[in-house]
This record gives structure tokens, sequence and C-alpha cells, in this order.
């Protein structure tokens, strides 16, 4: 009897599962050029700091823009809604683990203060950094001109998923008519589908988030069983990306959010298609992060279906060691740039550009792969 299927399912791969082929020529390291552009703005790395408490504060801010980078303050979290943010933190930091989700409701609970918001931002542009701010479509038409008045780089807009229509029985944020209203680049997420990413950039967006669900402190995969693995997501964002190029001759960013452990999957990121990385837990680690070693995501502390753990990282390096090195650990999780340059040079792509068009593979195996007496000597050492 032949067989009736309900609907076909194609196969889509994470990190893990693949490999970057080598150039077949190879390039200095020193020599390639890391930039990255969003609008009119450049950035000397790729690299983005998530909008989570735990990682973003105005001083981290400034450090981050201090060494080319661009960090996201949540205008949702503790430093809009307290005077005293590092006295709530350390709250966060110091409960126990059965309480922390509770904890964490009654923080998120307290309402936001508008003065807070600007106060944030200004002190960000008053210490020289380069100031992105992030807020949730619900917040976005009351908070926006204010961002953008405060002397704000760019406006983030940023859910668990976030689509160019949304129904809902009230008015819609259209973000058509934001970034006609806004005079920031404004980047908008999270999203993993090619019709979505088209969609999304023919408002007029500068750059997409990419990923549902990969974070390390986010449990929307378990909980709405939501999501698709970075390296397929990010290719299909990437490629909504050339065919709006093509359309139009104006170029969007794409951002992979999230999923990312180690200099290896940063640079598989790249080889997808990816213009720049957002990471969160890896920058947690840093010494000058806020949240003293923990992390936390965004939804942990809905009142209703909170989607997140606190989880333990450990201030293990400063913020320059785990961006430049030298690195003193060998699980690529210091030293990022120095490994994306070392990928790049080693498969003979001079810009992020032509990263993208480096081979990759389907490698189940390629993070065990002769590694068995790596593995046995972890166990023994445990």
């Amino acid at each position: 009897m032949p067989v009736h299927k309900h609907k076909e399912m194609r196969r889509s791969y994470g990190f893990d599962e693949v490999a970057i082929v080598p150039g077949d020529s190879t390039i200095n390291p020193e020599q390639t050029n890391t930039d990255f552009h969003l609008g009119s703005l450049s950035f000397s790395i790729p690299i983005l700091a998530a909008a989570m408490d735990a990682v973003v504060d105005p001083q981290f801010a400034v450090l981050f823009s201090q060494l080319g980078g661009l960090a996201v303050l949540n205008l949702e979290g503790v430093q809009a809604r307290y005077n005293n943010p590092e006295e709530i933190l350390a709250e966060i930091a110091q409960a126990p683990q059965e309480e922390v989700t509770s904890l964490l409701q009654r923080v998120y609970s307290q309402p936001i203060k508008e003065q807070l918001i600007g106060e944030r931002i200004q002190w960000i542009k008053q210490k020289g950094g380069v100031c992105a701010a992030s807020v949730t479509p619900a917040n976005t038409k009351g908070f926006a001109s204010l961002i953008a008045e405060a002397g704000a780089d760019v406006l983030v807009v940023q859910s668990t998923v976030t689509t160019a229509r949304h129904f809902s029985k009230s008015p819609g944020l259209s973000f058509s008519e934001l970034c006609q209203s806004i005079p920031l680049p404004i980047v908008v997420g999270n999203c993993v589908s090619y019709s979505a990413a088209l969609e999304l950039m023919r408002t007029g967006i500068s750059g997409v988030l990419v990923g549902v669900g990969p974070g390390a402190t986010c449990t929307t995969r378990q909980v709405l069983g939501i999501g698709v693995p970075q390296v397929t997501a990010t290719m299909d964002c990437a490629a909504a990306r050339e065919e709006y190029l093509r359309e139009t001759g104006r170029y969007v960013a794409v951002i992979t959010d999230g999923g990312i452990h180690s200099g290896g999957d940063l640079c598989k990121a790249f080889a997808s298609g990816a213009d720049a990385v957002m990471l969160g837990a890896i920058l947690a680690q840093a010494e000058e992060a806020p949240g003293k070693g923990y992390h936390w995501g965004m939804s942990n502390p809905h009142p209703a279906l909170p989607r997140g753990k606190r989880i333990k990282v450990g201030a293990r390096a400063p913020l320059r060691k785990i961006l430049f090195g030298p690195t003193s650990v060998s699980d690529g999780t210091q030293n990022l740039i120095g490994a994306l340059r070392t990928a790049m040079g080693v498969c003979g792509a001079a810009t992020i550009a032509q990263m993208h068009q480096i081979e990759m593979v389907i490698a189940p195996t390629i993070k065990t792969e002769g590694k068995s007496w790596q593995f046995q000597q972890e166990i023994y050492s445990q």
C-alpha cells in the first residue's frame, strides 16, 4: 500500500554537526579584515554582546566599545528598573538555585523607569561608548523616541520570535513605520527562516538576529519545542540577505545569536553566512561582566511561563583576554578574534564576506574523531 505523508521534513544542522573545509590558498591571520558594518556604523570586531543583565551594564558597554565591538543594553532589565542595579544583581547571583526563578519574577515585575533609560544611555555616550539599546516589540512604540533622543546609536527590537506580520487585537508594531520615524540603525530578532528574514529585511531594518532557543540559559526548545539549529538557520537567513541585496542593492546584516560556546562555533557561524555574532554566556565569564560569574536569559522571569535557567559560568578571565588572548585554556573559550583570524587565514578568506563562500561539510564526528584519549583523561580527572 502507498505511504501517505502528512508533511515532509528536511535535515537541519547545528554547530557540532558540520566542519569548515580549509581553502586551497592561505593568508597570514594578521592580514585578515574582521570589520563589521551596521548601517553607517563600523566595528573592528564582528561581535555583539547580548542584551542580558548578566552580560551588559553601562560600564561593560563602554569597555566593549573601546575593544571594537557593540554591546547591547537591555532597557527592560534591572538597569532601567532600579536605581541600585548592582545590589539587585548581587542578590540574583547569591540566591539559592531553588529560589532564583521566583526571585527573578519578582525583580522583573517592578516598573521600568523612563528617566533611567535616558540616564543609562547618556552615561555610555558621555564615556565615549557606542550605545545599542534593546526593547521588546510591546514596548518599542513607547520607548523608541526616548531612546533616540537620549543619544543611542542602535535600536534593537528583540523577542523570542519576531516576524514582520503579527496578528493581534491591538494595533501591532510596524517596522516600516519605525524605520521611517527613528533615525537609527534598527536590528530586529529573532528569526530562523528564509521567508521571515526576507520579510523583515523588506521593512527597511539594518540587521536581523538569527536564533530561537540555542542560548546557554534558554529552555524555549524544551518548553515550546520551537527552534532551528543555528547553522541551518544562519544559512537560510543569509540566503534571504542575498535575495534582498539582489532586489534592492541594499545590504542587511545577518547576526547569529546564541549557541556559540567556543571559537570553533563562532568560525562556523561566519562560514554559514553570518556578518556578526551575538554572544552571551562566553562574555558572561568576563571578570567585568555584571553577572558576577552567573548568567540568565531574558525569558527567565516570565510571570506565567519562564523559559530559562540561571547558570554558573564563573568569572574566568578579563574581557580583553576572552576576545584577544593570550589564552590560558585549550577549550576555545578565549582569544575568539584570534580563532576567527586563524580560521580565515587557513581558509584563504581575507574578509568576512569571503568567509561566507568557504566550503562546509556535514561532519557529525568532527569533535570526537581520534579524541578517545582526551575523553578518557577528562573522565579520570573528574
